[in-house]
């Protein structure tokens, strides 16, 4: 049976729920101009469009991200290592991808060297891009990376799916190639992959606290965030063992990093916050770091059934009633229910009430879920690097 989200005689509501019970074939009118391109469920739901960015077959996890804008950023964040990103925000494309520009060695446009989502799935990509900042566009850029994206799909009803039966393995298949076989990119360990490859220091300077960032997908910001504080960081590759840095003093603190995947692939990174705490150094984690840290501590970790990704995210302080809009991008949690004597949930979700923070009840240690560098998205929580500079020099 065919449907479509423009069925004679039925609301959007009716349409929308006749949509979760089967897998469903749909096509929107679209440009003729691009090649053919069918994005693929492996429920066998089927969403025809238009390929733009390179046209190559691809196969990952398929997930959905609520911003209205910052693509160029989140399609950078090696968060999204090996997944087909859903926009569900209609219009993408329009103002295009700016020019490169750099700070301490790092992009402040791009949170790292390349794209790292596998496809780009959107209602209505934009042919025309207008910005004074905008240095080509985005099909150009993805062209130039490999990248596929797929126009004319009918976010909306996708993103429903996704709500209700869960992130699913997908494929984009170009008009006329093999499909590729299915993949979980969850089974790899993704932070290998995205991870620095050696020890890099930014910002010395004689009188500085240094902060040993374990790179597990590092988002430039936070660079940026503790520099613009006055720290000095050294980026280490997730397996770095930190026990030198820690035995010989010249570490203040340690930082852990967002990223992809599964946190239990990371266990060496996880045995190096072990070390750290032992050690009793100040401790801050942001996003997959608030997994691993529970980790270390002996807390679980699950995955959750479609993730938090966008930067409209409510949380709630524990224990108070201070609210923040929050940037996330993830797809497992922590176990509250997990964490050890004298631990206790910092922050939670007013969506569906999921851990959002972890802190000791008197130790220097503390991580969050959300990202308070928040590139792109809302500023409300970045006193938190505040709060942890200061830490480090108390």
């Amino acid at each position: 049976m065919t449907n479509t989200p423009h069925c004679v005689g039925a609301t959007p509501g009716e349409v929308l729920t006749d949509l979760i019970d089967k897998p469903v074939h749909i096509e929107l009118p679209r440009s003729s101009a691009r090649r053919v391109a069918t994005l693929e469920l492996e429920d066998g739901t089927t969403f025809a469009g238009r390929a733009f960015g390179a046209e190559i077959s691809v196969a990952g996890e398929t997930v959905f991200n609520t911003g209205m804008v910052g693509y160029v950023e989140s399609m950078t964040d090696p968060s999204y290592r090996g997944q087909l990103v859903v926009c569900t925000y209609p219009l993408v494309g329009n103002y295009g991808v700016p020019a490169q520009q750099k700070q301490d060695d790092l992009s402040i446009v791009f949170e790292s060297d390349q794209i790292h989502c596998s496809a780009l799935v959107v209602s209505d990509y934009s042919e025309t891009h207008s910005h004074w900042a905008s240095g080509q566009s985005l099909s150009k850029w993805m062209e130039d990376q490999g990248i596929p994206g797929i126009t004319g799909v009918d976010t909306r009803a996708l993103t429903q799916r996704l709500r209700e039966q869960g992130s699913m393995r997908g494929r984009i298949v170009i008009d006329g190639h093999t499909a590729p076989e299915w993949r979980d990119p969850n089974v790899d360990n993704l932070v290998a992959k995205v991870s620095a490859l050696a020890p890099v220091l930014y910002g010395e300077g004689a009188g500085k606290p240094r902060v040993v960032l374990i790179d597990t997908g590092a988002k430039f910001n936070i660079i940026h965030s503790l520099l613009g504080r006055g720290v000095e960081v050294l980026r280490v590759p997730w397996d770095h063992d930190i026990a030198g840095e820690i035995m010989d003093n010249s570490v203040a603190g340690l930082m852990l990093s967002n990223g992809p995947g599964d946190p239990t692939m990371a266990g060496k990174a996880v045995a190096s916050v072990r070390g750290a705490l032992a050690k009793n150094v100040p401790t801050f984690g942001i996003c997959l770091g608030n997994q691993l840290l529970a980790l270390a501590i002996g807390a679980k970790t699950y995955k959750l059934k479609y993730g938090h990704r966008g930067q409209n995210q409510p949380v709630i302080e524990c224990g108070t009633t201070r609210c923040f809009i929050t940037s996330q991008n993830h797809g497992y949690a922590v176990d509250t229910a997990s964490l050890p004597r004298d631990w206790r949930p910092w922050f939670e979700n007013l969506n569906d009430h999921t851990n959002e923070g972890i802190r000791h009840a008197y130790a220097p240690f503390r991580s969050v879920q959300f990202h308070p560098e928040a590139c792109p998205g809302p500023v409300d929580t970045a006193f938190l690097f505040d709060e942890f500079a200061g830490m480090l020099r108390r």
